[in-house]
């Protein structure tokens, strides 16, 4: 009789945590950052300024918008459109901007719905709606030539990075630390929920298939949440082929530091 009660009691208490797990797992895939969005010049990006956007008719993005250093004689420029990771914004991540934005191309970044500066709620389909929100302000700015946008994406920014490659032709997409999809990112820390309740997709191995443009790809050798097979298996199913850089020794979210000037170049140069 004890067994059972014990049995029934363990079955409540897994049934409770799968039903607070299927309610709030956006909040926990999510841990969304808050932080004003500060001035670039403050970080020494004085050409850049702070930009305000809209999603959905109403939720107010917070940015940067940073013209190019040295802007091509007579012609626009190439943009570069910026999606972050998980548990980052503008503000964690200024100095990284301020070193790995090209000289030669206008960039712009956003923060998430419930991210840094930006109003709203930290949703899947709130990252996808600031991925359209960011390439159409780019896309549509004078001194940037819309043939020319390049996207570049950081772990859970990879999903919002791919995804647009897939719905606008880009030049070039760039990816850091990428996983393959969320249920194999949830199968590693949630082994115990079943997969049924996951309501998230950011599928990014099945989204890169439909990408035809250049693809390059860094992975930290030592990443532990999203591994280096990961990258590998990414970049294996770009269909017009990948460039895979490997950053030996280094983690989910140290590729920036431990990459150092060889990431910075490469990035550059992947940029025309």
């Amino acid at each position: 009789m004890l067994v059972l009660r014990v049995a029934v009691a363990l079955g409540v208490a897994y049934a409770l945590v799968v039903l607070l797990a299927w309610v709030f797992q956006e909040r926990l895939a999510f841990p969304a950052p808050r932080a004003s969005v500060p001035d670039p010049r403050a970080v020494g990006l004085d050409r850049g300024q702070r930009i305000e956007l809209t999603v959905d008719g109403h939720t107010r993005l917070a940015g940067w918008f940073v013209p190019p250093a040295a802007p091509p004689a007579g012609a626009r420029a190439p943009g570069l459109l910026w999606f972050y990771g998980n548990g980052e914004n503008i503000a964690a991540i200024a100095p990284v901007l301020r070193d790995l934005a090209p000289p030669h191309a206008a960039l712009l970044v956003l923060d998430y719905p419930g991210y840094g500066g930006s109003a709203g709620r930290a949703t899947e389909a709130g990252l996808y709606a600031t991925a359209e929100a960011a390439y159409t302000a780019l896309a549509q700015r004078a001194d940037v030539d819309p043939a020319r946008l390049y996207v570049y994406g950081r772990s859970m920014g990879s999903a919002a990075a791919v995804r647009l490659a897939v719905r606008h032709p880009v030049a070039g997409l760039v990816l850091d630390s990428p996983f393959t999809n969320a249920w194999e990112i949830s199968r590693a820390r949630y082994a115990i929920l079943p997969r049924f309740i996951l309501r998230l997709s950011l599928d990014n191995l099945r989204a890169i298939r439909a990408v035809h443009c250049p693809v390059l790809v860094f992975h930290g050798t030592a990443d532990r949440l999203a591994p280096p097979e990961m990258g590998r298996r990414i970049a294996a199913a770009a269909p017009a082929g990948a460039e895979l850089v490997l950053i030996e020794g280094a983690g989910h979210n140290d590729t920036y530091a431990m990459g150092g000037r060889a990431y910075r170049d490469k990035l550059w140069r992947f940029i025309k």
